[in-house]
């Protein structure tokens, strides 16, 4: 029986949570699941959590601004395999109002607890139609510096 997910352990309190069930597709030579699956999830948990708090790619084209990846950082700690369920959560563990965004994501598997995944991801705000560093609007601003949270460990 899956582990619920308010009795995971979360590195940080109040995660944003979606769930993954891994699929044949993304099961790769080894045999589990492929780390390009891995990137292709934060980026689904990023977005979901940003249409979550009320930015969508719509407000973002309109604005003509978008957090865009400078940098990633992937700790690999555990496979996930055909079938399973795993946990995908992040947080915004930093954000300057003005041009930087930060999110942590830890992925879990349910079945058994098992933290598969750590990540952070660091973001700069662009202009859409240029692809240059701009700062970030007032609603980018507002929203996700209010989702930021304070970096405690549980």
């Amino acid at each position: 029986m899956p582990v619920p997910l308010t009795q995971l352990n979360w590195r940080y309190a109040q995660p944003f949570v979606t769930q993954w069930t891994v699929t044949s597709e993304q099961i790769d030579h080894y045999g589990h699941a492929n780390n390009v699956v891995y990137v292709s999830q934060l980026e689904k948990v990023a977005w979901a959590h940003s249409n979550q708090l009320g930015l969508t790619i719509q407000q973002y084209q309109a604005l003509d601004r978008g957090m865009a990846i400078s940098r990633h950082e992937i700790s690999y700690l555990g496979a996930a395999y055909l079938a399973d369920q795993v946990a995908c959560a992040t947080w915004i563990v930093e954000c300057d109002q003005r041009l930087k965004l930060s999110r942590e994501f830890q992925f879990i598997r349910l079945s058994d607890g098992q933290t598969l995944l750590s990540a952070r991801t660091d973001f700069v705000c662009i202009a859409l139609s240029t692809g240059k560093a701009k700062r970030m609007p007032a609603e980018f601003a507002h929203i996700y510096g209010q989702a930021k949270i304070a970096v405690t460990v549980q």
